[in-house]
């Protein structure tokens, strides 16, 4: 391996603006990491090589992160000429015609975009074994997911291929591949960064799974902020959520629960991991008591999936008006086709009778954080699963879904509320999995998230743990 892969994008970026190393140097580097590892991973699907190459010549030496290898989640982020598969045969050949803006402020940053990442077909899943591309694996142990729908760009940066990589959440495809990969993930407020899907598509959000907390925090510095215009706007940013990482949290009212809101047991492991991390707390001088809002778990699952397939419907058929053809049958895969013909049934009433129950959800959570800072978790109810865990051929849709809640019990609700949150990589199991541990805070408080996982990293610094794959 070269010398640049201990490396986070923070202290990769310093060696540019300080004249050490050139862009080239770590793209070319970054680059023979894909080649070298991407064979056992599956997790670079859309190699953009030439691209990023080009792209050298126009880097800002005083971006923050000006010259640092970076992918793009191949879901949500469109880049001008590279095709935008969103992990479906479906759109296979599709070309996007612009970048997003997301895809601009990231090149405003500096960021070398080296190619894309795998995804479940459209996000749909918390594990990524598309079709299309065939699954991506877990560096720290090929046999198991890397969760999803993020994880192609999760097992990249475990691998260390790149510092940090492009995510979003719409139900924890942030977090998810986060814990399964031992990263720190933090999905940002509702309305903190720029939309995708416009008005109906509320739910997710972008930003990276990273090694480090300040690359996360210095990124969102560098493109937070809402278009004119959208229809969700989160509260004003601080000065700088960097700064907030280095600063103490203060004495945080922090709540943890080893109870699931979807009703579902965690595992043994996330419940070690959690009551670990409540430890640690305490251990820094914060309140740590045993508390829950009162979530019901069989409405919010009901509600959850028919908003959730009723806009998968609707984005499908807006692809559909801009093809010019409807999916194949061969062209979708089961679960996906299930999922959308279920969106297609979902009339305007349940619709509104959803987006009603989520805003009751939200007021729960809302009178629960008036009491306490910060609410602690497992990230996930099962430690990473087996690839073929969720298999769509041999389980029926109704099946497949319980099993999904299952292995993601927590992290949607605050899709739902729009709350910030983030899973933090405290703690592996005997078997030398990453647990991750989910923390969340009020609505636009990503401040208070990030000012406790710095402080966490000092306590128990991950970076230097890498995943067996590294060593072979």
């Amino acid at each position: 391996m070269d010398d640049f892969y201990r490396l986070d994008a923070t202290a990769q970026a310093e060696l540019v603006r300080t004249r050490q190393v050139k862009p080239i140097e770590l793209v070319e580097a970054a680059i023979t990491r894909i080649e070298r590892l991407n064979p056992a991973l599956n997790a670079v699907v859309t190699p953009m090589y030439e691209e990023a190459r080009r792209n050298v010549a126009t880097v800002d030496a005083d971006a923050p992160f000006a010259g640092v290898p970076f992918l793009l989640k191949d879901l949500g982020a469109p880049y001008a000429g590279v095709r935008a598969t969103s992990g479906s045969r479906y759109l296979k050949d599709f070309v996007a015609p612009e970048d997003s803006e997301l895809v601009r402020r990231h090149k405003r940053a500096g960021l070398l975009t080296l190619g894309k990442t795998n995804t479940p077909e459209f996000g749909l899943l918390p594990v990524t074994e598309p079709r299309l591309f065939g699954p991506s694996r877990n560096p720290w142990d090929l046999a198991r997911t890397p969760g999803g729908s993020s994880g192609g760009s999760a097992a990249a940066v475990a691998a260390r291929i790149v510092p940090m990589a492009h995510a979003n959440d719409g139900g924890g495809s942030i977090r998810i591949p986060a814990s399964c990969c031992g990263l720190f993930g933090l999905k940002p407020s509702r309305g903190r960064m720029p939309g995708s899907y416009g008005l109906a598509e509320f739910l997710g959000v972008a930003h990276v799974v990273s090694v480090s907390v300040r690359d996360s925090a210095a990124l969102l510095d560098a493109t937070a902020g809402q278009l004119a215009g959208a229809p969700y706007l989160a509260p004003p940013s601080p000065a700088s959520f960097l700064e907030q990482v280095r600063q103490s949290p203060g004495r945080l009212k922090i709540a943890f629960s080893t109870t699931s809101v979807t009703g579902d047991p965690f595992h043994g492991d996330c419940l070690a991991a959690v009551r670990d991390a409540a430890a640690l707390c305490q251990s820094l001088g914060h309140e740590v008591v045993e508390a829950a809002p009162v979530i019901d778990g069989e409405r919010f699952m009901s509600a959850f999936d028919d908003v959730w397939f009723a806009q998968l419907a609707s984005r499908v058929e807006v692809l559909a008006a801009a093809l010019g053809r409807a999916p194949g049958e061969q062209e979708l895969e089961p679960a996906t086709r299930a999922a959308y013909e279920g969106g297609l049934r979902v009339t305007a009433t349940r619709y509104l009778a959803g987006l009603n129950a989520f805003a009751a959800f939200t007021a729960a959570s809302v009178a629960f954080f008036a009491e306490y800072d910060v609410w602690l978790t497992p990230t996930m109810g099962l430690p990473p699963v087996e690839l073929g865990f969720l298999d769509d051929t041999k389980e029926d849709p109704a099946t497949l879904a319980r099993k999904a809640y299952q292995f993601v019990p927590v992290t949607p609700l605050f899709n739902v509320t729009g709350q910030p949150a983030m899973s933090v990589p405290l703690y592996w199991n005997a078997a030398g999995l990453p647990i991750g541990v989910h923390f969340a805070g009020r609505h636009g408080e990503e401040g208070t998230l990030l000012g406790l996982a710095g402080q966490l990293e000092q306590a128990r610094s991950w970076a230097n743990r890498l995943p067996p794959l590294l060593s072979s």
